[in-house]
């Protein structure tokens, strides 16, 4: 996985970033991917949750760090961006006739949550790079459905957010590069890489538990 030579931030903000920049340790396994496809339906609801939740982890963080006006100007945009997809995949599900509902999370998010550290400013690098781990995933996994959903309309909609998907996780590395040295920066994201795929370890006992981010690395 990796970021592009340039990312757009905002509007009239452009940040160079790494060439490559490898934030997943493992893939996903061939059993997420067939738990997903007999599953288009909870993996909408599951989508449209992340979506709103990736959301909420951009103006949090805008929240916790006023001060910082790059911050906001960059991380706004992306809230605006991540509800966008949320109110195109609900749209999707209620043509579809699904209405959005609650569903039993993975403990993936708060396995990730777990490892970001309490004290400043290590809080801001963990954060940085546990939002793009996760839009890392996210990423992968949608190209998986991108190419292997027998659902024309699924198919696009994984294929259309794709570029997004790989903007936000580069623009996390970004912010994260910009106000750590490129070496701390390194060496946490290898650390948070691995406790990531430790996140997705094992076997789903219940294929209907399949989520955006259930189990399945291999």
């Amino acid at each position: 996985m990796s970021t592009t030579a340039s990312l757009p931030l905002a509007a009239g903000v452009a940040v160079a970033a790494p060439a490559r920049v490898k934030w997943l340790t493992a893939p996903s396994s061939d059993a997420w991917l067939e738990q997903a496809l007999a599953h288009p339906e909870l993996l909408l609801i599951d989508h449209a949750h992340c979506e709103r939740k990736a959301a909420g982890v951009a103006l949090q963080l805008m929240f916790r760090y006023p001060s910082d006006g790059e911050l906001a100007a960059v991380l706004s945009p992306l809230a605006r961006e991540e509800l966008e997809h949320f109110e195109r995949v609900q749209a999707l599900l209620e043509r579809r006739g699904h209405a959005l509902r609650a569903l039993a999370a993975p403990p993936y998010g708060a396995a990730l949550a777990g490892q970001v550290r309490r004290g400043e400013p290590q809080r801001m690098l963990d954060s940085f790079l546990v939002a793009g781990l996760i839009e890392a995933r996210s990423h992968e996994r949608m190209a998986l459905l991108a190419a292997h959903s027998p659902d024309p309309e699924l198919a696009a909609l994984y294929g259309d957010l794709l570029a997004s998907e790989a903007r936000h996780f580069g623009v996390y590395w970004v912010l994260a590069e910009a106000r750590f040295s490129r070496e701390a920066t390194v060496e946490r994201l290898e650390q948070l890489a691995l406790a990531e795929v430790q996140a997705l370890t094992g076997v789903l006992a219940d294929p209907g538990l399949v989520r955006m981010h259930s189990v399945g690395v291999g």
